[in-house]
C-alpha cells in the first residue's frame, strides 16, 4: 500500500519526471547519431580528396619516371598536378637519377575542411598522399675500347692490364644474374678482329696470313653506327710500310735486315691473337686472361677502335650474334643482343681509352694486296727480278725483266738454276719492306739518273701505297661515331691516359658529358677512372 500522503497528483508528477528523462536521453542519442553521421561524411570527403590527390600523384610520378621521358622529371610531375587543379596541394617532388634508372617521389596534402569533426575537438583533418615511381635498366652491354699502340709499351700497358682487369672483376662480381656482358676491342693503327669475327664480314683481298684479321674501313661506313656484314671490306695487307731503305744507286741485298727484309713488328695488324677483339662475355677469368695478354705496338687510330666498339653494340649486329651463339662462340644467355637502342631495360656503354692521338699511316693499295705480281723469285739463291711490259728505259732494249742484284735487263726472269716462281703480292710483302721494293725493283729499273730514280721511286710508292686517312679525317670520323653513339643513348666514358692535348680534346668531346671524361695524368689516376666507372655501373640494381 502507498502511504496516505502519496496521492494521485504525486503519481502524475512522478510520471512526468520520468518522461522528461527519456526525452533528454533520446536527444543525446540523436545528437550522437548526427555527430557520427557527420564524422562519416567528413571521413568520406577526406577519402575522396585523398584518393583524387593520390591518383594524380601516381600519374605524375609514373610519367616523370619513364625513361622515354626526355623532359625534366620534376617539371613533368609538377605540370601533371597543376593541370589537375591541385597545384596548391603539392608539397614536394624529388628526383633521383642514376646511371641505370630514375626514381621520382612526390608528396601532397589537402585540407578537407571538416564540417563535424570540430565537435569532437578535431579542427584540422588534412588528407596526405605520397607516390614513388621507378624505372630501371636490367641489361647492360659494355665494350672496352683500349689503346694498345706503341706508346703504351712498358709500365703503361701493365697499368692498363691491372686497371681493366680490376674493372671486369668489380662490374661482373656485382652481377649475380649475369645480365652484364663485356666485350674488348684493342686497337693500334688497326683492329685485329680475330678469325671468328672476321669470318662474319665480307672480307676481300684474303691474304691467308694466320691470326692477322684486320679490315680496312672506307669513309662511307662512318655514316651510321652499325657496320653491314654485306659491305665489301678489304683486308689490311701484312706489310712493312713504315721502315726505310738505303736509296743509293747500288744494290742492297734482299736479305739485308737493316734495309730490306720486313721487320716482323712493323705490320700494325700483328700475326697473333693477343690483341684480337674479344666477343661479349660475362666470364671474369676469361676476360681477365685476355686483357692481361694485351701487348703494345703500332700507331694510333682511335677512330677505328671506336667504330668497331660501336658496331658491336648496334642492333644490326644481332643476326650475327645469333649465329655466333648457335656456334657456341657467345653464351646463349646473351640471346637477343645487341638490344634495340629504344629498349628501356637495356643500357649500352663504351669505355674509350687512349694515351695518344691520331697518327696518319700508310696502307698497301687495293690491287696490290693479293694476287699475281710482276715480281719473280729464284728458288735457288732467292734473288728477285721484275717484269715491265711498258715504260722501260732505252737501255733495256727488248728485255722486259730487271734483275737488281746484277744491275741488268734480261729477256727472262732470273733463274739461278733451281727454278723461278712468280710471286703473289702477299708473298712479296711477307718478305720485303715496301721501300725496298719501290727502290730496288722500280726506281733503279726505270730511272737512269738520280733525279729520274727519285721520281720513279715516288711514283712507285704512290702506286703501291697511300695514306690510310689524314689526322683531320680521323678526328672527324671519330667524332661522327661518338655523336651517333650519344644520339642513340649509348653512354660513352672517355679516359685520356697521359695523352697529348689533341688526344685529350678528342676523348673529352667523345664522352657523353664532362662528368664522363677522365683526364688521367698517371697510372694511379687511370686506375681511379676505371674504378669510378665500375662503381657507377656496379650500383645497378638489376631486377627481372
Amino acid at each position: 500500500m502507498l502511504p496516505a500522503c502519496v496521492g494521485p497528483v504525486a503519481l502524475r508528477r512522478f510520471r512526468k519526471d520520468e518522461d522528461g528523462t527519456l526525452i533528454v536521453f533520446a536527444l543525446v542519442l540523436f545528437l550522437l547519431m548526427v555527430m557520427i553521421g557527420g564524422i562519416a561524411v567528413d571521413v568520406m570527403r577526406y577519402e575522396q580528396k585523398r584518393t583524387a590527390l593520390q591518383n594524380t600523384l601516381d600519374r605524375a610520378t609514373l610519367a616523370a619516371a619513364s625513361l622515354d621521358q626526355k623532359l625534366d622529371a620534376e617539371t613533368v610531375a609538377r605540370d601533371y598536378v597543376t593541370k589537375a587543379g591541385m597545384a596548391d596541394q603539392l608539397e614536394d617532388v624529388s628526383v633521383v637519377a642514376e646511371l641505370n634508372g630514375k626514381m621520382v617521389r612526390a608528396t601532397g596534402r589537402v585540407d578537407t575542411n571538416p564540417f563535424f569533426m570540430h565537435l569532437i575537438g578535431i579542427n584540422e583533418f588534412d588528407a596526405t598522399a605520397a607516390s614513388a615511381a621507378e624505372q630501371r635498366i636490367t641489361n647492360v652491354e659494355i665494350v672496352l675500347v683500349l689503346d694498345v699502340s706503341g706508346s703504351m709499351s712498358g709500365a703503361k700497358i701493365a697499368s692498363l692490364r691491372d686497371s681493366a682487369s680490376e674493372f671486369v672483376d668489380s662490374v661482373l662480381s656485382a652481377d649475380p644474374e649475369r645480365r652484364i656482358s663485356i666485350a674488348v676491342v684493342p686497337y693500334n693503327a688497326q683492329v685485329n678482329l680475330g678469325s671468328v669475327l672476321r669470318a662474319e664480314y665480307n672480307a676481300t683481298d684474303l691474304h691467308g696470313v694466320a691470326n692477322a684479321n684486320c679490315l680496312e674501313l672506307p669513309s662511307s661506313v662512318f655514316g651510321a653506327p652499325g657496320l653491314s656484314t654485306a659491305t665489301a671490306l678489304p683486308m689490311s695487307a701484312i706489310a712493312d710500310v713504315s721502315n726505310s731503305t738505303n736509296r743509293t744507286n747500288g744494290y742492297v741485298a734482299w736479305s739485308n735486315t737493316s734495309y730490306s727484309t720486313m721487320v716482323s713488328t712493323a705490320p700494325f695488324c700483328r700475326t697473333e691473337t693477343r690483341n684480337i677483339v674479344r666477343l661479349p662475355s660475362s666470364d671474369i677469368a676469361t676476360l681477365q686472361s685476355q686483357i692481361n695478354a694485351l701487348q703494345a705496338g703500332g700507331n694510333t687510330s682511335i677512330t677505328l677502335g671506336m667504330k668497331w666498339g660501336l658496331a658491336l653494340l648496334d642492333p644490326s649486329a644481332r643476326p650475327m650474334f645469333s649465329g655466333l651463339i648457335d656456334d657456341g662462340r657467345i653464351s646463349s644467355e646473351f640471346a637477343g643482343r645487341p638490344f634495340d637502342y629504344s629498349d628501356n631495360e637495356a643500357m649500352k656503354v663504351v669505355v674509350l681509352m687512349t694515351d695518344g692521338e691520331h697518327v696518319s699511316h700508310n696502307r698497301i693499295n687495293d690491287g696490290y694486296k693479293t694476287g699475281a705480281s710482276p715480281i719473280w723469285r729464284s728458288a735457288g739463291d732467292g734473288n728477285y727480278s721484275i717484269r715491265f711490259t711498258t715504260g722501260r728505259p732505252a737501255s733495256a732494249g727488248t728485255n722486259q725483266y730487271w734483275v737488281p742484284h746484277r744491275n741488268e735487263w734480261r729477256a727472262t726472269p732470273w733463274n739461278s738454276g733451281a727454278g723461278v716462281t712468280q710471286q703473289q703480292w702477299q708473298q712479296v710483302w711477307a718478305a720485303q719492306r715496301l721501300t725496298w721494293v719501290a727502290w730496288q725493283l722500280y726506281a733503279r729499273a726505270l730511272g737512269t739518273t738520280d733525279s729520274s730514280r727519285n721520281t720513279a721511286y715516288t711514283n712507285a710508292m704512290a702506286q703501291l701505297s697511300s695514306t690510310y686517312a689524314s689526322v683531320a679525317d680521323m678526328n672527324s670520323s671519330l667524332q661522327a661515331s661518338c655523336a651517333q653513339a650519344k644520339d642513340n643513348g649509348v653512354v660513352v666514358y672517355g679516359i685520356a691516359f697521359e695523352a697529348p692535348e689533341n688526344g685529350q680534346h678528342q676523348i673529352s668531346q667523345c664522352a657523353s658529358s664532362e662528368e664522363y671524361y677522365f683526364d688521367a695524368a698517371n697510372p694511379a689516376e687511370m686506375q681511379s677512372a676505371f674504378r669510378a666507372i665500375a662503381s657507377s655501373i656496379s650500383q645497378l640494381r638489376l631486377t627481372q
